[in-house]
């Protein structure tokens, strides 16, 4: 966990910006997450398994409130 000398605080990583810098002071905390160029960031596997998961839960209820389906 990065400790920040003038605010007496340890952050934790995924509570820093980016380029790895303290919130309150600035100063250098730790090594800046930089992507390589053209690379995003991409949805995890499980949640796109979720989103279609309810997606054809939602088309199946759907279709009994209309009737279609008993």
């Amino acid at each position: 966990m990065p400790w920040c000398e003038d605010c007496a605080k340890f952050w934790n990583p995924n509570s820093l910006p980016v380029d790895g810098r303290c919130p309150s002071c600035g100063i250098q905390l730790a090594e800046p997450l930089g992507l390589p160029e053209g690379e995003d960031i991409r949805a995890p596997w499980h949640f796109k398994l979720l989103v279609a998961a309810t997606v054809v839960y939602l088309g199946w209820r759907t279709l009994q409130l209309a009737g279609i389906v008993d």
